[in-house]
């Protein structure tokens, strides 16, 4: 089904969201003007980690995972919003964050594969118009930020990558820059939040890179070559169900960063130290 509808994204570069709605007789749960409002395809996943290492910026999420981890996946990906398949309703938790965030959530009665065929039948495209401008990088001096991360604390699990994708914006980087910050920072995040009791990330900006330093007191990495494996996995059946565990936290993290460093001590934690060059 992935690989379907990354075939999808190539052939279909810019779907009107409107056509999207029409097709799937789609609810619109957040952004109800949604007129002349474009994607660039449409991804169809239920693990969140999947999601962050093969979507496509600019597109849509169409999922079964109802739950703000979804929400949170999406954002970091950069996609427009989600449509929710069987007839899902997120909560109001999942809908605030949209309307916080400028997200576009729709509803359709279909199951996925039932909606991936009626998307792949739209065949009127409109091409988008935008005004390409340069980032107006504005950071000038060293600037760090310290978070804590609360282990098992899932219903908090993103939030502070979501802080931490806010401050680079506002600093002004290049926006793909800030997505491979993101995804790489929240797959830091949600391992501290399903493996350990606790920890903190420190963020660290500067004109040359940025830096994201997580520390943690947990079980720690029995064998750091393998869980650099994709595919590998240590995740219960319980957080499994909610999206992750696919095997791609560590893999992500690297395929998104310029330099990975990982220490892990077992039965006592784990730090893991990206680097991103600013270009």
């Amino acid at each position: 089904m992935i690989e379907q509808l990354l075939m999808l994204e190539g052939q279909k570069p810019n779907i009107e969201i409107e056509k999207i709605r029409q097709s799937l007789e789609a609810t619109v749960i957040v952004g109800q003007d949604i007129s002349g409002e474009f994607v660039t395809g449409i991804y169809a996943s239920d693990l969140m980690s999947d999601v962050l290492a093969y979507g496509q910026s600019g597109a849509m999420l169409l999922t079964g995972l109802n739950n703000v981890q979804a929400a949170i996946s999406a954002f970091m990906a950069e996609f427009k919003g989600i449509i929710f398949i069987r007839s899902k309703i997120p909560d109001n938790d999942v809908r605030n964050f949209a309307i916080e965030k400028g997200m576009i959530i729709l509803s359709t009665d279909d199951d996925m594969y039932e909606a991936c065929v009626k998307i792949a039948k739209i065949d009127d495209q409109s091409p988008i118009s935008r005004e390409v401008s340069e980032p107006a990088h504005k950071t000038h001096n060293v600037t760090t930020y310290t978070f804590n991360i609360d282990g098992k604390d899932f219903a908090s699990a993103g939030l502070v990558s979501t802080q931490v994708k806010t401050i680079l914006k506002s600093i002004g980087y290049d926006p793909q820059l800030i997505r491979r910050v993101a995804i790489s920072t929240y797959e830091a995040e949600m391992n501290v939040v399903m493996h350990a009791r606790k920890g903190n990330l420190t963020l660290t900006a500067s004109d040359k890179e940025i830096a994201v330093v997580v520390n943690d007191e947990g079980k720690g990495i029995e064998d750091i070559e393998k869980a650099m494996v994709e595919g590998y996995s240590t995740a219960t059946e319980e957080q499994r169900a909610m999206g992750f565990g696919a095997g791609m936290g560590l893999p992500n993290i690297k395929k998104n960063s310029d330099k990975l460093f990982i220490e892990s001590v077992v039965n006592k934690g784990t730090i893991i130290e990206t680097i991103f060059y600013v270009k």
